[in-house]
């Protein structure tokens, strides 16, 4: 992501789970996953764990860096692919190639869905909220960036958040998760450098005519700061907004949010502009190791996920109650 402001420097299956038919296989489709009845979690939101959230990202860090094009982010995408089928969901790879300034690159944006009937290949009408991350961090040549912040504590939550949605397969059915690749610029934030996946993404919803089934997307970005303080950008959609600080105070959590006093671009925008989904931007810019080689997995906390998680659980069973 760029603010106004200036800053220094494939993978297994559940055991019993048929993967036949995942978007991408070679093998013939399968109809149905049968998946074990159990009772639906009342308050959804207390089943999101910090603790299990922060192991996934920690296995993101431990890749080291993962620039867009590196071997380090397909091994990163292959963690990614393996948890998210882990916990039911059929697992789409939008790859696709872009001009950058360093000349033609290939990326890939992971898509996940679920199925409340465990019906494959997964119904594409069902889904009614994006929920999003970027797992690419920024290539520098003279340190080394593991973006424990900035990019893989995001990523982990919402790896969590796939195995709570999981819980309530009806709520499940109508999210579709996305995990960016291309968040960064190859050198500097332009109209056409950065956000590469986000604008393949939301240019692909709209040539579908998806686009008008989605009431709603929610991006996570730097989300794990010990010190959390969600900063809102100023462009985040009203009615949105007002939705998710009403969550947070439901939960007691409203001190952890406010919002920023300048522009922050990440991919919420083409969301917002392209795809016209109306979609807000879960920020934590006031992070002092921004972009520098101290956004390590010490600067992180469990804790400030689990915040994210239920504020955001809860909002999802608010708004898409019916």
């Amino acid at each position: 992501m760029w603010s106004a402001c200036k800053r220094s420097p494939e993978g297994g299956s559940a055991p019993g789970e048929q993967t036949a038919g995942e978007v991408g296989g070679s093998t013939s489709a399968v109809t149905s996953i049968k998946r074990p009845a159990a009772p639906v979690p009342t308050e959804i939101w207390k089943e999101f764990s910090g603790d299990k959230a922060f192991a996934e990202a920690r296995k993101q860090i431990d890749v080291g860096p993962r620039p867009s094009g590196s071997p380090e982010l397909e091994k990163a995408r292959v963690l990614i692919e393996a948890s998210l089928r882990g916990s039911g969901w059929e697992v789409e790879r939008q790859t696709f190639t872009d001009e950058t300034p360093r000349g033609p690159m290939q990326f890939s944006n992971i898509i996940a869905r679920y199925s409340a009937s465990g019906a494959r290949p997964v119904p594409r009408e069902t889904q009614r909220a994006i929920l999003c991350s970027h797992y690419d961090t920024k290539r520098f040549s003279t340190i080394s960036f593991i973006g424990a912040n900035d990019g893989a504590s995001s990523t982990g939550a919402l790896l969590e958040l796939a195995r709570v949605l999981a819980l309530d397969p009806a709520l499940a059915a109508k999210i579709e998760l996305v995990f960016f690749d291309g968040e960064e610029a190859l050198v500097q934030f332009t109209e056409t450098d950065g956000l590469y996946g986000s604008r393949y993404y939301a240019g692909q919803l709209v040539a579908a005519k998806r686009a008008t089934q989605f009431k709603f997307g929610i991006l996570w970005d730097m989300i794990g700061d010990r010190d959390l303080k969600i900063t809102l950008p100023p462009d985040s959609p009203p009615d949105l907004a007002r939705d998710i600080l009403a969550a947070a105070e439901a939960l007691q959590l409203r001190q952890h949010f406010g919002y920023f006093d300048r522009p922050i671009r990440d991919d919420h925008e083409p969301l917002n502009r392209r795809a016209r989904i109306p979609t807000i931007n879960l920020i934590d810019l006031d992070y002092p190791y921004w972009h520098t080689a101290d956004d390590t997995v010490d600067r992180i906390a469990p804790e400030s996920m689990q915040k994210i998680g239920a504020v955001t659980l809860y909002h999802l069973r608010q708004a898409l109650a019916k």
